[in-house]
């Protein structure tokens, strides 16, 4: 899955993963981190999340492939951004919401020094295997010990429907994770009834799993 599959994907508006109201995971669970704490958002998109987040006072860092989708979220949320480049990036930031547009995988250790928590809804399930190996790879040599994380994940049977987004198991998280962050699941949501697309294509289990993370 090559960057520009997704840039086509928010090119022709096919952001079916875009939610259009605030994760009620995320106001449910989001442990409890000081004023001015940084958080982590990987492939963030224009997700009102990170609105939400500012609101409780948290610095965001979000990281997004696509300047339309960056360029979508600061206009949408009535934001003039400042835009500065920062090696392979392009930084844009307004009040407490930075979003650096890029490869994720680009990305340095240095960029999240000051990163205390991480976020993660959309990013996991949005890459194939492989890329999730590595996502998680990348990921677990980014942040420091004692960081604290929200991941949301959807499990389904993959020979049902192809993603995006792709299924991820327990296991799966817990083979990926397990060795550099302490994984506890907060709950576990039967989404099916909600979700007609996935009826449609026959899928018939679709369950949303939510992890708190403590990074060893």
């Amino acid at each position: 899955m090559e960057p520009k599959f997704w840039q086509e994907r928010w090119a022709r508006n096919q952001i079916g993963f875009h939610l259009p109201e605030v994760n009620p995971y995320l106001q449910r669970h989001w442990p409890s981190l000081g004023q001015g704490a940084k958080v982590l958002v990987p492939l963030c998109g224009k997700s009102l999340d990170m609105m939400w987040l500012a609101s409780q006072g948290l610095r965001v860092l979000g990281v997004e492939l696509s300047e339309q989708a960056v360029e979508a979220f600061f206009s949408e949320q009535n934001l003039t951004p400042r835009i500065t480049e920062r090696g392979m990036f392009k930084v844009y930031q307004a009040d407490l919401i930075e979003i650096w547009c890029g490869d994720f995988f680009a990305l340095g250790a240095e960029a999240l020094a000051d990163c205390v928590a991480l976020y993660d809804r959309a990013a996991l399930i949005a890459l194939p295997p492989l890329m999730r190996a590595q996502y998680a790879e990348h990921l677990n040599g980014l942040l420091q010990p004692g960081c604290l994380g929200l991941l949301i994940t959807l499990d389904y049977d993959q020979a049902q429907k192809a993603g995006p987004p792709f299924a991820v198991t327990h296991e799966e998280v817990r083979v990926l994770l397990g060795s550099h962050w302490a994984l506890e699941v907060l709950q576990v949501q039967d989404i099916l009834g909600e979700s007609w697309k996935f009826v449609q294509d026959g899928v018939t289990r679709l369950e949303e799993r939510v992890y708190q993370l403590i990074k060893r």
